[in-house]
């Protein structure tokens, strides 16, 4: 039987940390509508600053610290990947668009095949 795994956030401080991170967001939201008549500079400032520093805090709790970790172990996966060169992809492509290709033929025949069955053959229904 398989064990789930349930992480919580430990400490007071990644608790506080988090809720400053979402208190951030959300001031960014609510100053960018409220410094609408102030023009898109002061919007836009108000939101990239406090979206800004949301990131900042959150990164610095220990589940940021794990999401980042979580980024890097992924990118260093990713550059481990043997991506196939130009002319391995273009034949992928075509044989994926010829299968395909061939199914629909294979599957407008039979379905041909039967309405002829049912309907002429079997029902003598003629169109």
């Amino acid at each position: 039987m398989a064990t789930s795994q349930v992480e919580t956030i430990s400490t007071g401080a990644d608790k506080a940390k988090l809720a400053a991170a979402v208190a951030l967001v959300i001031a960014a939201v609510v100053g960018f509508y409220l410094l609408g008549k102030q023009g898109q500079i002061a919007q836009w400032g108000v939101l990239l600053v406090g979206l800004g520093a949301a990131v900042v805090v959150f990164i610095t709790s220990e589940t940021g610290k794990e999401f980042v970790a979580f980024g890097r172990d992924s990118w260093r996966e990713v550059k481990k990947v043997v991506w196939p060169s130009r002319k391995e992809a273009i034949q992928m492509t075509a044989y994926v668009v010829g299968f395909c290709a061939v199914m629909a033929i294979f599957l407008w025949a039979t379905d041909k095949t039967l309405e002829w069955l049912f309907y002429d053959v079997i029902l003598g229904w003629k169109k």
